[in-house]
């Protein structure tokens, strides 16, 4: 099961051929920061002092060496770090993704879309950081180690505190991230809850707005923008102390290794030009004390974040996988055996094969009984069979190949008209499926036709437009059981009876269910079933149940 430091540990070492390079060229980079203060304690000693032209000129092109070798490790570091930053938030993107869209499901329960989003864009980038900082954490402990040594050439009690104050400065700042890393966390989990509810109302905008809801909308909105807001202050308030705190520790640092310089040099232990080079190593232990201060504040940062992707991986699936194979190709018989999930209660009725069934069904019945057949959930007791196969026991992505079930809200994707029709049916024709849903009457009213694009979620189309083309896709596809769930509620009654008659033709010879309450569909099912109490009340042809059962009547005509 993944951990927060396995999610961790595979970022980083999954990214090692980029990592490694980018380590040892940001460590030459320090080191060679390190040698500049030392070589211009050697041109003093060695050129100014004397007055050679010729030491002086020899090391002034050793100092452009240098400068030019840590120039360069430089910028090819950095390019190795950034792959691999950006590398391991791609894989670890990628691996939510799979997680997320697994035919299983589970990963959504409980979590708002937007949430999900947020973790697999803004937490996979925290811990894809550590790509760039841990190789430049690294190169600091080489940067401080080549400082150190050269200190202690110089003067063994500068190397000394250098070499022996640098543990527990390292120490002390994995022990000031703590409390960031929690708050990062909790920064972390309630932008990502404000990101959803966001995303959430933005999608639903249009209810919102039909109901009148504004006020409640923008209410829940505001509370949770600013628990968010709170959250963010504290991490910021733990990220200044931390910041600050570290900037006084190494000014601290800093100031005892200059003091003991100039007592040396003023003993006359140390020339001037090894003065020099101590003040200036000195400044330069500024730089990999700072990194350390970074790196530890991302790693906190990245611990909290690798803690959150970790949640989602580990998240158990929803539904069996199952091994066993439906027949090909299905012949569509449909059986519900004593089902019992939500709002069903022993439900049992039969689908044969290439008939088209009506079932009236309360909202809450349709909503299980979709949720059944489309193996979106696994039931609590009785059986789902096709043809004979439990669906338990097959595969999720296989029995929604056999069973296609479309939602009465279904979305629509960017893109054009056709690309939405043929999303399932790639290189199929769009011709009898959109006429059979009326969408070819959508595509007459729009500017180019059939390429017109819909738009994110289809907001460039009415409801109703937006009903047919998802009708039309659903059709167009093909499937061996096709749920159809209120699919005609945005359109008038002509046009539902026209669909009516464009669904029987079209889908004749195959098992087709109809979920819904719309006399017109439920008039040219060839049988009807009635669920009340989460089971089958009673049965016949629309006429006959018009005819001889009050409630049906009221149900389906009032």
């Amino acid at each position: 099961m993944p951990t927060g430091r396995a999610v961790l540990r595979t970022a980083t070492w999954g990214q090692r051929r980029y990592l490694l390079p980018a380590a040892v060229l940001f460590a030459v980079h320090q080191a060679g920061e390190a040698m500049v203060p030392v070589v211009i304690g050697v041109i003093i000693n060695e050129a100014v002092a004397t007055g050679s032209a010729g030491a002086l000129l020899t090391w002034l092109a050793v100092l452009t060496g240098v400068i030019a070798a840590l120039s360069f490790a430089y910028r090819f570091g950095a390019r190795a770090g950034e792959r691999a930053s950006e590398q391991a938030a791609h894989d670890l993107r990628v691996r939510l993704t799979e997680r997320i869209l697994d035919h299983r499901g589970g990963a959504e329960v409980g979590r708002l879309p937007g949430t999900l989003a947020s973790i697999a864009t803004s937490d996979a980038k925290r811990v894809g950081l550590l790509g760039f900082a841990l190789p430049l954490g690294l190169a600091a402990v080489g940067g401080l180690l080549v400082g150190g040594f050269a200190l202690l050439w110089m003067s063994v009690p500068l190397g000394l505190l250098v070499l022996l104050g640098a543990p527990p400065l390292l120490w002390l700042v994995n022990l000031l991230g703590r409390p960031l890393e929690s708050r990062s966390d909790v920064e972390q989990e309630r932008a990502a809850h404000a990101f959803g509810v966001a995303a959430d109302l933005v999608a639903g905008l249009r209810v919102v707005k039909g109901i009148g809801a504004e006020a409640a909308a923008v209410a829940r909105y505001r509370s949770t923008s600013r628990d968010a807001f709170a959250a963010t202050i504290r991490a910021a308030w733990a990220r200044a102390a931390y910041g600050g705190a570290m900037l006084i520790m190494n000014g601290v640092f800093l100031a005892l290794v200059a003091l003991l310089g100039g007592y040396l040099a003023i003993r006359g232990r140390i020339s001037i030009g090894e003065l020099v080079a101590a003040v200036g190593l000195a400044q330069f232990l500024l730089g990999p004390l700072d990194v350390f201060a970074w790196v530890g504040s991302e790693l906190a940062a990245a611990r909290a974040s690798a803690a959150r992707i970790a949640e989602i991986l580990a998240t158990p699936p929803l539904l069996a996988q199952g091994d066993t194979a439906l027949p090909d190709p299905p012949r569509g018989a449909l059986r519900l055996n004593g089902l019992v999930y939500e709002a069903l209660r022993d439900c049992s009725l039969d689908a044969h094969p290439g008939e088209l069934l009506g079932v009236a069904a309360e909202p809450a019945e349709a909503a299980a009984l979709l949720r059944c057949i489309g193996r979106a959930a696994d039931p609590e007791a009785g059986t789902l069979e096709l043809d004979g196969v439990a669906l338990t026991e097959v595969a999720p992505a296989e029995a929604r190949r056999a069973i296609l079930v479309a939602a009465h809200d279904a979305d629509l994707f960017e893109g054009s008209v056709l690309d939405n029709v043929l999303a399932a049916a790639p290189g199929g024709s769009p011709a009898a499926a959109m006429a059979a849903s009326g969408a070819d009457q959508v595509v007459e009213s729009l500017p180019n036709g059939l390429d017109t694009p819909v738009g994110e979620g289809g907001r460039t189309l009415s409801g109703g437009q937006r009903q047919r083309v998802a009708l039309a896709r659903a059709l167009a596809a093909e499937p061996a059981v096709l749920v159809l769930h209120d699919p005609t509620t945005a359109v008038d009654a002509v046009t539902d009876a026209k669909i009516a008659s464009g669904i029987r033709e079209l889908r004749a010879g195959r098992t087709t269910i109809m979920v819904t309450t719309s006399p017109a569909l439920l008039a040219v099912s060839d049988r009807v079933v009635v669920l009340d109490d989460g089971r089958v009340r009673t049965e016949g042809t629309h006429a006959e149940l018009v005819d001889r059962d009050p409630a049906y009547r009221t149900r389906v005509l009032s």
